[in-house]
């Protein structure tokens, strides 16, 4: 039994979802954990419920496996790769950071071992690999992987070049300063607490962030169907955006870049996108921006220099741009390949060509230093600069790709607005329960004071009653019309505390609880005042954890150098089976070539290596390859297809190259064609261009270039032995299409072959009777004979045969 039915699905998954939901509202309201359900295990996490078949025990395998899938989607979603937009953690990274705060691990105290910590998270909150915790809490200490790290670790917490850190029975951590942006409020009653996995105990839902950590520190993370690149952020800039917020809600994405300049990444770097690209990015909440490393040029003796590279964009490491340096310096040949390709021997010539030596320097006091010596002192230190940034990861795209779990619980895409405007709701909500969990505790202390009060205006009398009431609580209730709770804290009161003096110490305490309450009353009553208090705590945030944009944005055009490329005579060979090769040189004998079995010569053309070789598939798309890269012909080439990215279905036909102002006549077997260019025919993709729009059971036929002259004609060869011949005036200039009839056609009949000539004579070249090739030459009067007008039927040939092609005595050379 198979049932895909995605509704059903769906609603299994949302039925696992309310039942979180219901679990975690149940917990919240309660004092204490509930207990853990019976049956051994501890339960099941909330998204993966069992599953309620409608046959007993049995489930249709369809509906079993859509709705298994998607509670594990959910909470791959929701519980461990997205962070949330209220704290910016991932559920794991902020169990590690409650667990070191609930184990006394903060700022200013000794660290524990990590494994510790491991332990503690993996026993009390995330039941899951000790290997991703220890990676998660290696993370979060590292400097050069977050903006604001929250973990102080000693020991090896791994490197920039991807060195592993070192096992967690050896390393030590504890929080940071910064980490009490999110966790000092937690005694607060600012966040719920809900059961762990196993109902044992309770931990934070959310950590009561101060500031917006999802933008300070940033966050990459992979879901299904989803993914996260959030990049970090200056605090500074941050604050100073949020604030803006705060005082105009109306504030656009335009106006909060004008404090957030950009992202700023823990190593530095050059931001280089311009600004407005970088604005769309922001305001789609998806895009990227380019960065590049920075650099200095060192002076030596003798007028010798170097390039030292001190910081480069995130991801890159020193160690990644030494191995493409010497990937291009000793590159081997591609999968499939015997030797390398002509690119990568002009990549590697163009490198040794500039560059002598290449060397990391990076030690603790200049965390990267990469040192690049140049071949010699005369060449221009900016090319060689482009060199390295072209070549290497030292300039490359940053990815920025706002996915965040919402408040509501649901992870969407957010522009920068959104996730600054959710998080001040967020923050309104805490700072809002905060001052409403104070203001109970102060009326609670107020009520307290005041029976002390009473106490002390009357200890006399509240000793005696105590001395002789066989029930001192009511006796003392009645008399003085308390409460429970201040009878309560009466009866606990020690004698020394009855002096005056202590009077005058409770006197003072309830005046300052008084203005205490009445300011929290206020600041609850009036939005300005909550708005205010929130304006005035991250202002502090800021000036105790803010510190200077580390990376420069200053725009510039992205770092380009070509590959000189050799301009020499070369003979393209194409064949029959669309197998293609490069002879340097020209005047190949065609009869010295060598092909596999099967397979013959299709096209010799002469050309230059600067040139671009054009292909035509069968459905008329075009692909260009310049005739440079083309293998060699030592041996028999490559197909043509596999230097392209070809469709699928479709083969390659035919082969033309030469310089791209080269005039070309194509047509399609239907009878349509058109005059063009190379240029025209060109692609920079290698999935190649749309040029001939070709019709189902046509075939292109062989392109055949021409120069412009005086008195060129077109022929036209049909399949069942017509020949047309008319003004090339007659025929359409176009770049791409189906082009205009080039000849009439009976039903049945093909075109053949077109060709352009401005001399008297032609041959039509043919199979005669047994099979035999055949030429005839048409000259004279007998050409005149077949002289027309475009799209006429033409006339039959002088003499019996199958055509196959055209020659013309003149046909001009390609590029020479």
């Amino acid at each position: 039994m198979l049932d895909l039915s995605a509704p059903a699905a769906v609603q299994a998954a949302k039925n696992a979802e309310s039942g979180s939901a219901a679990a975690s509202r149940a917990s919240s309201g309660a004092g204490q954990a509930p207990p853990a359900p019976a049956g051994g295990g501890g339960g099941l996490p909330p998204h993966f419920a069992p599953i309620a078949g409608e046959l007993g025990d049995s489930l249709p395998i369809g509906r079993y496996a859509s709705t298994q899938y998607l509670q594990y989607a959910i909470a791959t979603v929701k519980d461990r790769a997205l962070p949330r937009v209220g704290d910016g953690q991932k559920p794991v990274q902020s169990r590690i950071l409650y667990a070191m705060w609930d184990m006394g691990g903060r700022a200013g105290t000794p660290r524990k071992k990590s494994a510790r910590v491991v332990g503690d998270v993996l026993g009390k909150f995330h039941p899951h690999g000790d290997a991703s915790v220890y990676d998660a809490l290696v993370r979060i200490a590292q400097d050069f992987t977050m903006r604001y790290p929250l973990i102080d670790g000693e020991g090896n917490f791994g490197s920039r070049d991807g060195d592993d850190p070192a096992a967690m029975r050896y390393t030590e951590a504890r929080l940071t300063r910064f980490a009490d942006v999110l966790l000092s409020e937690l005694d607060s009653g600012t966040v719920d607490f809900v059961p762990n996995y196993d109902g044992s105990i309770t931990e934070p839902q959310i950590l009561p962030a101060r500031l917006p950590v999802a933008l300070l520190n940033g966050a990459s993370g992979i879901a299904v169907g989803m993914a996260t690149e959030i990049p970090s952020h200056n605090l500074n800039e941050v604050a100073s955006a949020t604030i803006a917020l705060i005082r105009d809600p109306s504030l656009s994405v335009a106006g909060i870049m004008k404090t957030i300049k950009g992202p700023d990444f823990p190593g530095g770097g050059q931001i280089i996108t311009p600004r407005a690209e970088m604005r769309e990015a922001y305001s789609a909440g998806r895009g990227s921006v380019r960065v590049r490393a920075r650099w200095s040029v060192e002076r030596l003796a003798r007028g010798q220099w170097q390039v030292v590279v001190y910081e480069l964009p995130p991801g890159t490491s020193a160690k990644k741009v030494l191995e493409e340096i010497e990937a291009i310096t000793n590159p081997q040949p591609k999968a499939g390949k015997k030797s390398i390709g002509p690119e990568q021997q002009r990549e590697k010539q163009l490198m040794l060509s500039m560059l002598d030596k290449a060397r990391d320097e990076s030690d603790r006091a200049h965390p990267v230093r990469l040192v690049f010596e140049p071949r010699t002192s005369r060449i221009d230190e900016q090319e060689f600069v482009n060199l390295l940034l072209a070549k290497t990861s030292m300039e490359t795209n940053a990815s920025i790709n706002l996915v965040l779990v919402g408040l509501d619980g649901r992870p969407a895409g957010k522009n920068l607005k959104d996730v600054l405007a959710e998080w001040l709701n967020f923050r309104f909500a805490t700072v809002t329960r905060r001052t409403q969990f104070r203001l109970e505790r102060a009326r609670d202390r107020v009520h307290v004071l005041e029976g002390r009060m009473i106490v002390l205006l009357n200890v006399d009398k509240v000793i005696r009653i105590i001395r002789s009431a066989d029930d001192p609580k009511a006796d003392l209730t009645a008399a003085f019309k308390l409460t429970e709770r201040q009878a309560d804290d009466i009866l606990e009161i020690r004698l020394r505390q009855l002096a005056k003096l202590e009077h005058i110490k409770v006197q003072q305490e309830l005046e300052e609880l008084r203005k205490e309450c009445k300011s929290l009353e206020r600041t609850l009553a009036k939005r300005k005042v909550l708005e205010d208090l929130v304006i005035a705590e991250i202002e502090a945030d800021a000036k105790s954890y803010g510190d200077k944009r580390r990376t420069v944005i200053e725009e510039s055009e992205k770092a380009a150098i070509e590959t000189p490329v050799i301009d020499e005579p070369v003979t393209v060979i194409f064949s029959r089976n669309a197998w293609v090769r490069a002879r340097q040189g020209w005047g190949a004998d065609p009869a010295t070539l060598s092909f596999k079995e099967g397979d013959a010569l299709g096209a010799l053309i002469a050309c230059r290596t600067v040139d671009p070789v054009v292909f035509i598939d069968s459905r008329g798309r075009a692909y260009t390859v310049q005739a440079g890269d083309l293998p060699s012909a030592r041996g028999d080439g490559a197909p043509a297809a596999s230097l392209v990215d070809l469709q699928a279905g479709a083969k390659i036909m035919h082969c033309v190259a030469g310089k791209p102002e080269t005039r070309v006549l194509v047509a399609a077997s239907g009878g349509y064609g058109f005059l063009t260019a190379i240029a025209d025919m060109m692609s920079a993709r290698r999935a190649g261009r749309d040029f001939m729009t070709i019709e189902e059971n046509e075939t292109p036929l062989a392109p055949f270039l021409y120069e412009e002259a005086p008195g060129n004609r077109v022929a036209a060869l049909a399949g069942e032995g017509r020949l047309l011949v008319f003004d090339i005036g007659e025929m359409r200039q176009l770049a791409r299409g189906r082009g205009v009839i080039v000849m009439g056609l009976e039903g049945g009949d093909s075109l053949v072959a077109v060709g352009v000539f401005a001399g008297r004579s032609l041959s039509v070249q043919g199979v005669g009777r047994g099979g035999r090739e055949k030429e005839i030459e048409i000259s004279g009067a007998k050409l005149e004979h077949h002289l027309g007008h475009r799209a006429r039927m033409g006339r039959v040939l002088p003499e019996k045969l199958k055509p196959t092609g055209l020659r013309v005595p003149e046909k001009p050379r390609n590029g020479n």
